[in-house]
């Protein structure tokens, strides 16, 4: 068995729910050369500023979004990678590609680097950190804890597909270039541009919203404190980007975006949310956060013309 040293220490998830692609991604690239990245990369791959909500509130809804553009939103932010999928509808090609996936894993793993996985423990992103070839076994680290995973049901778990991201160096892209198309990322996203099924961007707060006001529903309690923590550890990392980009108009409105989201998280990890009042305290939270976002997209728009 060949098998890295890899833990989520050193991730900031102020939540607990930190979407798990922008935390595995951002652990890799810790467990990397280029671990100056590590921390930026979950705002410069637009991954800081995007929101997904279904009708539902089903926590799946964080999972629909084209997996593809993995490769260039991580390259967006500076960093050299190989990708390959396989989705529904694609059979034909199920054994190539997993059988390239496994090698691609395992070079990085040669390289020391764990890789990016989709479904390899729970139907969420993890890494692969280790694999033992006389055996057929992976390591893994998900996000409920490490295990093992046979080769042979690489994108074929619960929910059978496959995604596996490998980082592989850097671009050498100056920091300029790199918050201007954060920015353009930023925008793209919050203004709904890019493909998903579910309320995206700035309308997935009131898609939100509303399963606080007159759309509650007791049963999906966890779901709304799924939401609330998966976006919320996210806005962290948009703050400290524009902080650490001097950026100080962005940076003050993400801290209070942040600010919001945690303050809703922690009423509803601490408070009945059965009681109406409480509900209201945390959709008034996430109307703030919503008319922060929005500001913010104008500033973000204005820079990047």
């Amino acid at each position: 068995m060949k098998k890295l040293n890899i833990t989520w220490d050193g991730v900031h998830d102020s939540t607990g729910y930190l979407f798990s692609f922008a935390k595995s991604l951002s652990c890799a690239v810790k467990n990397s050369p280029w671990s100056d990245y590590a921390e930026d990369i979950i705002a410069t791959s637009g991954f800081a500023f995007r929101m997904w909500v279904s009708a539902d509130l089903c926590p799946s809804a964080t999972s629909i979004w084209e997996f593809r553009k993995q490769h260039a939103w991580t390259a967006s932010g500076g960093l050299k990678c190989e990708y390959i999928e396989r989705l529904w509808g694609e059979d034909d090609i199920e054994e190539e590609r997993r059988l390239a996936a496994i090698a691609q894993i395992k070079k990085s793993i040669g390289n020391g680097i764990p890789a990016v996985s989709w479904d390899i423990g729970v139907p969420e992103w993890g890494l692969i950190i280790g694999y033992d070839d006389d055996a057929c076994n992976f390591a893994v680290l998900a996000v409920n804890g490490e295990g093992e995973m046979p080769y042979d049901i690489l994108g074929k778990r619960e929910l059978p597909l496959l995604s596996v991201l490998t980082v592989t160096g850097e671009s050498k892209k100056s920091q300029e270039e790199i918050l201007k198309d954060t920015m353009k990322l930023a925008v793209s996203h919050l203004q709904g541009e890019e493909w998903c099924d579910n309320a995206k961007g700035l309308n997935a707060y009131p898609a939100l919203i509303k399963h606080f006001e007159e759309a509650f529903i007791p049963d999906v309690s966890w779901n709304m404190e799924y939401f609330l923590g998966t976006f919320g550890a996210l806005k962290y990392y948009a703050w400290k980007y524009f902080e650490k980009m001097n950026q100080v108009q962005l940076s003050e409105i993400y801290k209070a975006v942040y600010d919001s989201w945690l303050q809703a998280f922690k009423i509803k990890t601490s408070e009945d949310i059965s009681d109406s009042v409480v509900r209201e305290k945390v959709a008034s939270l996430l109307k703030t956060a919503h008319e922060n976002e929005i500001q913010a997209v104008n500033i973000m728009s204005g820079s990047v013309r």
